[in-house]
């Protein structure tokens, strides 16, 4: 899904999650709108304990996959928890296509994770390993 176009159905969705678990999607693709995504499909069909679980191990293969940079446990954190929270507070029946572009609105910008941490401590090997409260705002 390119920015600015939205999710037409909840099918798009899952076709998102679908492509990550498989790594079907280049690095290119998985941007932070994808990420978002994935996040929310997790969120949405899973507990919690699982979505996590998924995710940790779908972005591991993805980086594996790929050869990519590596795994950093609080940014991972961080969007989960976002989601899960905006989750929390969308309407019940909604589809999930349009709380996905409802989410995309709202936090699309990985910007965001700047106003709740420092580069300093979220360049860490601390931060990269384990979860790690902000230091800026609280979460």
């Amino acid at each position: 899904m390119e920015a600015g176009i939205a999710y037409r159905t909840d099918a798009e969705v899952a076709e998102v999650a679908r492509k990550f678990e498989t790594c079907a999607l280049l690095p290119q693709d998985f941007d932070h709108r994808a990420h978002l995504t994935v996040a929310l499909y997790y969120l949405a069909n899973f507990p919690a304990e699982i979505a996590t679980a998924r995710m940790r191990e779908g972005l591991r293969r993805l980086i594996a996959h790929y050869k990519d940079t590596g795994y950093h446990e609080t940014i991972t954190l961080f969007w989960l928890k976002l989601v899960r929270r905006f989750l929390d507070e969308s309407v019940g029946d909604q589809r999930l296509a349009d709380v996905a572009n409802e989410l995309l609105e709202k936090f699309g910008g990985s910007k965001l994770l700047f106003e709740y941490y420092s580069r300093e401590l979220i360049q860490t090997e601390k931060a990269r390993a384990e979860w790690v409260e902000p230091d800026l705002r609280k979460l």
